[in-house]
């Protein structure tokens, strides 16, 4: 099973192609190869690319993902397949590859030109090309070589994410839920096919009938917020993501969220040593001087909020016992070691 994703980056090209040619992942760049570009000169191919046909702003590159099982898929088969993959796909695109084995997952980054070699057109990513092209070329890659072929998501990391959000919400029925996620896939999206992206990064599968449904993994119906409001149908969508794009461009709307009002300064206690590394680790999972929960849930920050609790108590572990630095905690640990060897000794007699 492949699960697949694709990313429009307008920042730097060269940091894009340093990643997914890092040696420390693709076993010294063995797991590596290019199509229409050649090794060491990738970025300077690209951009004069770019130049000699006039199309240097935008998007600068696309970043397609494919992520295998554990155990399902040998480097060599993963670097195979994202191969196949751009040469069907991509005709004509100078692309980068690289298999990255650091993680428990093989997964295969492709990155590619926005702007073709051959035609000198843009590769537009939309509903279309995700949906008909990516998804199906790389399932059918995956089906041909006996692996399995699944919805993105596992179902119960889909259903357990979406039940805490659930409850930090204080929401009382799916459909509110689903409601609020839409409209906030909607406000951060750039085109329909993104859209469906960001809904499926939130766990829900999409009903693309004469109607979009939606629902949870593992729900047996899916539900039709279109019925309701004209909003959610998918013209609708189409016509609000439009709209938040055009009010961006005309300066009636704030491409990024304004800093909160001015408050003046609160003065909290001053914590060091071990005390001022936790209280760090609090404020980078948003549970001091943030929101109750991100805005976004990448499955990186989902391991550490879950992980919160845990630094909760050790930061108040070390702060009841007055533990800053490494010899404090030294210190306690001899007296504790000290105090347990009393009471086995007491128990002994």
């Amino acid at each position: 099973m492949a699960i697949t994703k694709i990313l429009a980056r307008k920042g730097r090209l060269d940091v894009g192609i340093r990643y997914v040619l890092n040696g420390d992942k693709t076993q010294e760049q063995i797991l590596t190869a290019r199509l229409n570009c050649d090794p060491g000169h990738e970025c300077r191919q690209i951009l004069e690319t770019k130049r000699a046909v006039g199309k240097e702003g935008g998007v600068q590159y696309y970043h397609l993902i494919q992520s295998f099982q554990p155990g399902e898929v040998t480097p060599e088969l993963a670097l195979e397949i994202a191969r196949e993959f751009a040469e069907e796909h991509l005709p004509g695109y100078q692309t980068v590859i690289g298999v990255h084995v650091d993680k428990e997952h093989i997964h295969a980054h492709i990155l590619f030109n926005s702007v073709n070699a051959d035609t000198g057109e843009k590769y537009h990513s939309n509903a279309q090309s995700y949906y008909r092209q990516i998804r199906a070329i790389s399932d059918r890659l995956c089906r041909e070589r006996g692996l399995s072929v699944l919805l993105q998501g596992e179902p119960t990391q889909a259903v357990s994410y979406i039940e805490w959000l659930r409850r930090s919400r204080g929401q009382s029925t799916f459909r509110s839920m689903l409601e609020e996620d839409l409209r906030t896939a909607i406000a951060d999206a750039n085109d329909l096919g993104h859209f469906f992206l960001l809904m499926e990064h939130r766990g829900y599968e999409i009903s693309h009938g004469n109607r979009l449904g939606f629902r949870l993994r593992g729900q047996e119906r899916f539900v039709i917020p279109g019925r309701k409001n004209p909003l959610f149908t998918e013209d609708g969508i189409r016509a609000a993501i439009q709209g938040n794009l055009a009010a961006i461009e005309a300066g009636r709307r704030p491409a990024v969220q304004l800093r909160p009002q001015y408050r003046p300064y609160q003065k909290y206690p001053r914590y060091t040593g071990f005390l001022a590394l936790y209280v760090h680790y609090l404020y980078l999972l948003g549970k001091i001087g943030k929101r109750q929960y991100p805005p976004r849930m990448t499955p990186q920050l989902r391991q550490e909020v879950m992980r919160f609790e845990q630094y909760r108590e050790q930061f108040a572990f070390l702060r009841d016992n007055g533990i800053t630095t490494r010899t404090d905690m030294a210190a306690f640990t001899a007296r504790t070691e000290e105090t347990l060897a009393n009471l086995m000794k007491q128990r002994t007699v």
